[in-house]
């Protein structure tokens, strides 16, 4: 077995184990026990009472947080000419088609997010192998295929991340950075486990959201209670 280090001790003796907290404890206590000499990730698990394999209890949708996430989220527009001068206005880091999709297919993927249009996603389907299973396939659900490529970037720079249940039943979303004050991690959280309440499948049944996690990059977990979430 590894050995625990100093700092990872010190954090493992603020927790305690056999307590959940409420979201606002957990999200102070969650900057407590970040030691990284960077700007740790602040990020949520949450297991839901779902199966993902059925159509109709997949879990999927996108949020504004309020105070962002504290990342600068590198933006690609997948567009045509017409198109390019709006996705540059709103702050897109990468803007082109062709040259970009030949990039892909050579294995770049070094971006967050990609935003397209309707009228070219049969060329960007096919870049499917590449970009589904890194998260990065646009999808309309999502907002990230639209005729409005301008608010798409917009709202992307400004702190809308998508979200998606995985095949455990567990959906997992950055949502600040530890350097974010208490309240605003709480915020922030607080509105993304709204809207995943608010996306319960109606075929769903008994308890959905089975568990609540916060933690930060390479710091212990702590456990949120559920029913303060919920109720």
């Amino acid at each position: 077995m590894g050995r625990i280090s100093k700092k990872r001790k010190e954090a493992l003796a603020k927790i305690d184990s056999s307590k959940a907290y409420s979201l606002a404890e957990a999200c102070d206590l969650v900057k407590e026990v970040s030691t990284t000499n960077f700007d740790a990730s602040v990020d949520l698990s949450v297991r839901l009472g779902v199966d993902p394999r059925k159509a109709n209890q997949m879990v999927r949708g996108t949020v504004a947080l309020p105070h962002g996430t504290g990342k600068d989220m590198k933006v690609l527009v997948l567009c045509t000419p017409d198109k390019e001068e709006e996705a540059k206005a709103a702050g897109a880091d990468y803007v082109g088609l062709d040259d970009y999709i030949a990039k892909i297919k050579g294995g770049w993927t070094d971006i967050d997010v990609i935003i397209t249009m309707p009228a070219v996603m049969g060329k960007v389907g096919a870049l499917g192998r590449v970009l589904g299973p890194r998260g990065l396939m646009p999808n309309p659900k999502t907002g990230t295929v639209t005729m409005d490529i301008g608010k798409a970037v917009t709202d992307v720079k400004a702190g809308k991340i998508d979200f998606k249940v995985e095949k455990n039943g567990i959906v997992h979303a950055m949502v600040a950075k530890a350097s974010f004050d208490g309240a605003k991690i709480t915020e922030n959280a607080n509105e993304l486990l709204q809207t995943i309440v608010k996306l319960k499948p109606s075929s769903s049944k008994g308890t959905y959201i089975k568990s609540i996690y916060i933690s930060s990059t390479m710091s212990p977990s702590i456990e949120i209670d559920t029913k303060s979430v919920t109720a």
